[in-house]
């Protein structure tokens, strides 16, 4: 039996079971079992009603005749092909890519430019610590992809029955059962490190071969196909299929594509800030006089503002309840900041991004071809490296001398949580001004919504540009494949067709599927 949108109040302490009795008007002995399908949160109030979670169940009573499970959707059966396709990058879409084709009985070869996820992370700590920097193994690139040092966020607006199965491989590599539920289920980066390097052991058991700390820094194509690929500039490998998961920050490869002839063009995307408050704010903003209440999570906020005046929208991004924003640059000589955090979300901090949208057009005093977008990324990149000190340090200023174009002030609401250094300057000196106007209508706006959200005190850190891919690979829609190279199947988020963890390993899948169909 199926229970939906089963309404529980927040002090309501019986057990799930004892609900269900009550609401079927039954005895508790004559539920077998009941089991959570979603679950969610409702925080708004109306006269004075509580905070109710809200239930999807799956309910079997005492005598039922049991239904056969559902099983998630069989993709494909092991066969005995004799080809050996390439993937580049292991994040998720070329995670999912290489464990669909090795699941089919093929041997996979992975590269990815990075380390294996421990030697990144001692890679990465090195560089928060002292600001050494490794251009190849680093917060965007390594075994996991960009998501494995964020907040490990499983949500996504697509509604695809493949879905469940990405969810179910997470579980089975380790990741927390209740992902399979949560309306807006995280897996947290402590996490996630070890559930990538449990899928690789997969992969590996399966047939597939995955080598680290091995760009890809050629191809060869030939007849509109592709020939081969060169790895760390000195060893040929032949390949006739080739999955470019590539990940939205490898500008060093989008640029050799370009120059190979590979089909692409420039897109929009978002930069802006990270801003930060104590999570305790955040909580009382959600819940109000509940927000210690131990049965909630640590709560999050999604705003939105259309900006009129510019003419562009503003939004908060990849918030990151109980976390610290990070130093994300995977280029000398460049500051870029996004979000992370620990599966129990307990830094007590909370941060997001607030981001303005950039058109193409915006891109036009940087060239008119497929990479304007990075060189516009690059430039305002460099600038707040300049601007805290040629360092690494991010530069940081409060809301309030930033509404009020002063800067300087030091005395915040919650010390920067970026974590090589960080020095009080103006952010309107590493932005175009089209952003930081389109930001201070935006944090006016939305300290309406959520009072004290832009007061004076609070800080914020530059840049967020890595929001997403900033071109796009061009592919039909029909085979995954580049509309100008046989053989080259571009995916995920550096492709520029998707965004986030599970969007990506959904893009990978379908490529792969999509790809056995003709072998």
């Amino acid at each position: 039996m199926l229970i939906k949108n089963l309404a529980v109040n927040l002090s309501d302490d019986r057990s799930l079971i004892e609900i269900v009795a009550h609401q079927l008007k039954i005895s508790t002995e004559k539920i077998v079992d009941v089991k959570i399908i979603r679950k969610a949160i409702d925080a708004r109030r109306y006269k004075g009603s509580e905070i109710k979670f809200i239930y999807n169940l799956e309910v079997e009573l005492l005598g039922e005749k049991k239904s056969l499970p559902k099983t998630s959707q069989k993709i494909l059966s092991p066969q005995p092909y004799a080809l050996n396709p390439i993937i580049i990058g292991f994040g998720p879409a070329g995670m999912f890519a290489a464990l669909t084709l090795a699941k089919a009985g093929l041997a996979p070869k992975i590269f990815e430019r990075g380390g294996d996820v421990d030697s990144r992370q001692i890679a990465v700590e090195k560089f928060f610590a002292n600001g050494q920097l490794d251009n190849n193994s680093n917060v965007q690139f390594g075994e996991g992809g960009a998501g494995t040092f964020s907040d490990g966020k499983l949500t996504t607006r697509l509604n695809d029955e493949m879905m469940s199965s990405i969810i179910e491989t997470f579980i089975e590599a380790g990741a927390p059962e209740e992902i399979r539920y949560l309306q807006k289920p995280h897996i947290g980066t402590d996490n996630l490190r070890k559930v990538v390097k449990n899928i690789r052991q997969k992969i590996i058991a399966l047939g597939g071969e995955i080598f680290f700390n091995a760009q890809i820094t050629d191809v060869e194509i030939s007849g509109g196909k592709i020939q081969a690929v060169i790895v760390n500039d000195d060893q040929r490998i032949a390949a006739d299929k080739v999955f470019f998961a590539i990940g939205h920050s490898a500008r060093d490869t989008y640029e050799m594509l370009l120059n190979r002839g590979v089909e692409m063009e420039s897109k929009a995307f978002a930069i802006g800030v990270r801003i930060e408050h104590p999570q305790e704010f955040i909580d009382r903003a959600q819940y109000g006089v509940d927000f210690q209440n131990p049965k909630l999570p640590v709560a999050d906020y999604f705003l939105t503002f259309k900006d009129t005046v510019n003419q562009r929208g503003a939004y908060s991004f990849c918030m990151c309840p109980g976390g610290q924003v990070v130093a994300a640059t995977s280029e000398n000589d460049r500051v870029v900041t996004n979000g992370m955090s620990n599966f129990k979300r307990d830094s007590k901090i909370a941060n997001a991004a607030i981001l303005s949208t950039v058109s193409t057009n915006d891109f036009a005093d940087f060239g008119r071809d497929a990479l304007c977008g990075v060189r516009f990324q690059r430039y305002y990149e460099s600038l707040a490296f300049d601007l805290a000190g040629r360092n690494y340090f991010a530069p940081v200023q409060s809301v309030g001398d930033f509404l009020n174009g002063c800067s300087g002030s030091k005395n915040f609401l919650t010390t920067p949580t970026y974590p090589i250094g960080f020095k009080a300057v103006d952010l309107h000196n590493c932005l175009p001004k089209f952003v930081t106007s389109t930001l201070e209508n935006a944090l006016r706006s939305f300290n309406k919504k959520i009072p004290n959200f832009a007061a004076d005190d609070v800080v914020m850190t530059g840049v967020e540009t890595r929001t997403s891919s900033r071109c796009r690979i061009l592919r039909n829609k029909e085979n995954f494949q580049s509309i100008n190279v046989e053989g080259l199947y571009p995916i995920g988020e550096g492709a520029g067709y998707c965004g986030g963890i599970m969007s990506s390993a959904l893009d990978g899948m379908k490529a792969a599927i999509n790809y056995l169909k003709f072998v």
